[in-house]
């Protein structure tokens, strides 16, 4: 099974943004690191498109008239973002338009951490720039003012589990134009748990040409090994006291 045909496991596990990958390694991590982080800089990181298009020609089995299964290759594309947890690795958040060769409509999906209450399913709504600007000041939106959407999940997996619902052509015209995607979870507990997606870049992303897998690929993987050297640091540190042993040359 390749990346983009898992859908919801490996399919999303992609990197948060290649601009900041393929520029900086830079993580949209939690918000302990955001506020150690200088205005300025956290303004232009928030500025930054998080969303990315990847494509992939992708085999997959399908039964003919008479009940026998065949292979075929389609065209998978998923615009998509992701946020990381700056410190482990772990995906907080991602939220993708996945277009299906042949199909009809696209599908929304999106991940949430583990832990969430799976009966409830998970909601989600495209807030305009002006809904967007008024939640981010942690100012009231009615929900009266907003077109959410039911998305039951259909797949849990080591990283997270992953919900689906197919859109109209609408719903993309929307997210083009909007300020941010609200996705909203229950956890165990019954509590309420907010994810924000930005759609700075979506439009872009969505109508653009797919990025280079290979390098996208490549810059993801750069980026995981700084963040497992990052935690590798804090471990020695605690167990040394803060001394970390110095670096081997080179010969």
């Amino acid at each position: 099974m390749t990346r983009l045909s898992a859908m919801g496991g490996r399919g999303l596990k992609i990197a948060a943004t290649l601009l900041a990958v393929m520029g900086g390694l830079a993580v949209a991590g939690n918000m302990a690191m955001a506020q150690k982080t200088p205005k300025k800089v956290a303004k232009k990181r928030a500025q930054q498109s998080a969303w990315v298009k990847l494509c992939e020609a992708t085999k997959l089995p399908k039964a003919d008239k008479a009940g026998k299964t065949k292979i075929i290759t389609k065209n998978i594309c998923l615009t998509h973002h992701e946020r990381l947890d700056g410190n482990t690795g772990m995906v907080i958040i991602s939220a993708a338009i996945r277009m299906v060769e042949g199909q009809k409509k696209p599908s929304l999906m999106v991940m949430v951490p583990l832990g969430m209450a799976l009966p409830a399913g998970v909601k989600a709504a495209v807030y305009n720039k002006e809904q967007w600007a008024r939640a981010q000041k942690k100012k009231r939106v009615d929900d009266k003012e907003l077109k959410p959407l039911s998305l039951k999940y259909s797949l849990c997996h080591p990283a997270g589990c992953t919900a689906e619902i197919p859109v109209s052509p609408g719903l993309i015209d929307s997210m083009k134009t909007g300020g941010g995607l609200m996705v909203l979870s229950l956890n165990s507990a019954g509590r309420p748990v907010a994810f924000p997606v930005p759609l700075t870049g979506f439009a872009k992303a969505h109508d653009g040409k797919p990025v280079d897998n290979k390098a996208y690929s490549s810059a993801r993987n750069n980026l995981m090994a700084q963040i497992r050297r990052r935690m590798r640091d804090r471990v020695i540190k605690r167990r040394t006291g803060g001394n970390l042993p110095e670096p081997k040359k080179k010969k």
